[in-house]
């Protein structure tokens, strides 16, 4: 080929230039040498001249991590021998403050899995008095004078072994435990139970129980702690995570006084946090399998009956008070606040599947409903975001009653649900107007055609009026007008003609 080809295919990369083969790479540490050894060597190349790399290749990555992970875990070793060497020299200064101890007379190897070994020079009497594995061990070989080679294979943690024998030293074993960690003290109590060193064993123990536990380390505690099988303290150490058996009368109890608290609370923004809080707890307990804590459904239900008794008495004294006499900024918060106390718990029914039932009882609100509309809107809006809560929650099939209820429900609400509408929307930054419209949309379509045809005429009427202060829901009246008219199924009777007189929507 000519050379101009070859320096052509050598740019795109199909062959290799000879010179650039011979460039420097900055991961070795010598210039190759070509020259011959009677030859000089060639100038270093120039900063212009020198070819930079700048996309390593895929073996110079891997070779980079693996010196990155080797240089890791060189310092890891680094640091271990530095503990080990300081822990050495702890027992050397312990012995040298025990004079009567006299020389030691037992040579200590502890050798881990992988190896490394750790020798001490220690005394049969310290190891014999501390720890009933040694004094067993040590009990035949009593030959004064003569000196004893110990060693203990396998260990997990060498440096915990070692730490281990310099706490047999210590005088204050809970004093020198102070600023350690939780990982630290179960694997110092770990050994010590091994060697069944009684006094390290009740130190770790009581560090156990005083310090505070993050929530990893509280599983590592009772995990060890069921392992070790130990007596004695452990009882103590986990009183902060154990209690009696309770039975459900005592937890309902509990729930009762926590939720009613709530519900009076004076402070509006600790109310909206434990709200929050409560929530996600009981929340966090319903995905919870294996725990049979949960709150009754008596106990969620006799919270609306209050909840709804305290809306009624409210409702009738804003009907019954001069507004010339009453705040009427005070009013209606007291009013919110009632109907909002009553969403939280229906939010807590749904979520626990238990709200069938007060798909009924809220449609037979018709008190309240009758109330309801003899008060200005800007009082009770926050009422009807009850109604909107059921509606969603139908639609997603959360909420499963017989279509009777479902009828029912609209029948004695859904007007207010209209009145409300705009300033539910405009109050309350937190009401989504698609998602309540979509939930009504779905409502509707689960009732029979007929039931259909009166509320979605009827809404036809109010939304040409209202326009956005009255829900959307032109895709429930697009599928009735395809039921009715189009796909027009009419194998199955249709029985609810009864159900349609209770409804007196205006005309």
């Amino acid at each position: 080929m000519a050379s101009r080809e070859v320096s052509a295919m050598i740019k795109q990369g199909f062959i290799s230039d000879p010179a650039l083969s011979l460039s420097f790479c900055p991961s070795r540490t010598t210039l190759p040498r070509l020259c011959s050894p009677s030859s000089s060597p060639p100038p270093p190349p120039s900063e212009s001249t020198r070819p930079c790399q700048n996309n390593p290749t895929l073996f110079e990555m891997m070779s980079e991590e693996n010196l990155r992970g080797s240089k890791t875990m060189e310092e890891s070793r680094r640091r271990t021998q530095r503990r080990i060497a300081k822990f050495l020299s702890e027992l050397n200064s312990y012995s040298f403050k025990n004079g009567g101890l006299g020389p030691s007379d037992v040579r200590l190897t502890v050798v881990s899995i992988d190896g490394q070994r750790v020798s001490m020079d220690v005394h049969r009497r310290v190891l014999s008095e501390k720890s009933r594995f040694f004094a067993d061990n040590l009990s035949q070989r009593r030959e004064k004078g003569v000196s004893h080679t110990v060693e203990i294979s396998e260990c997990d943690d060498v440096e915990v072994y070692v730490e281990t024998v310099v706490l047999m030293y210590c005088d204050d074993l809970k004093k020198r435990l102070i600023g350690e960690n939780v990982t630290k003290v179960l694997a110092l109590l770990q050994v010590s139970a091994a060697i069944m060193f009684d006094a390290g064993i009740t130190s770790c123990l009581e560090y156990l129980e005083a310090v505070a536990w993050s929530e990893d380390e509280e599983e590592k505690v009772i995990s060890h702690l069921s392992q070790l099988e130990l007596h004695g303290s452990v009882p103590e150490v986990l009183q902060r995570v154990s209690s009696e058996p309770s039975t459900s009368s005592r937890s309902d109890g509990i729930l009762m006084s926590l939720l009613g608290g709530v519900l009076q609370a004076k402070d509006d923004k600790a109310r909206r946090e434990m709200k929050t809080l409560i929530s996600r707890l009981l929340r966090e307990d319903s995905l919870d399998d294996d725990n049979p804590f949960d709150i009754s459904k008596d106990t969620l239900y006799h919270l609306c009956h209050r909840c709804l008794s305290s809306l009624v008495l409210r409702l009738s004294d804003a009907i019954g008070t001069d507004d010339s006499k009453r705040d009427r900024g005070v009013l209606m918060a007291e009013i919110a606040r009632e109907a909002d106390n009553l969403q939280w718990i229906v939010d807590i029914l749904v979520e626990k599947r238990m709200a069938n039932d007060f798909v009924k009882l809220w449609a037979d609100q018709r008190e309240l409903a009758e109330l309801h509309s003899k008060i200005p809107t800007m009082y009770r809006h926050e009422i009807s975001r009850i109604t909107a809560q059921l509606c969603i929650a139908i639609g997603r099939g959360n909420i499963l009653v017989p279509r009777e209820s479902r009828f029912s429900l609209l029948s004695t609400w859904l007007d207010a649900l209209y009145e409300d509408f705009g300033w539910m929307r405009r109050a309350y930054k937190s009401v989504d107007k698609k998602l309540v419209e979509d939930g009504l949309s779905q409502t509707i379509l689960t009732l029979s055609l007929r039931q259909q045809q009166v509320i979605l005429l009827n809404w036809f009427d109010r939304f040409l009026n209202k326009g956005d202060d009255c829900p959307n829901i032109q895709r429930a009246f697009e599928v009735w007008w395809r039921r009715a008219f189009i796909r027009q199924y009419t194998d199955v009777e249709d029985g609810s003609q009864l159900q349609i007189t209770v409804c007196g929507y205006p005309t």
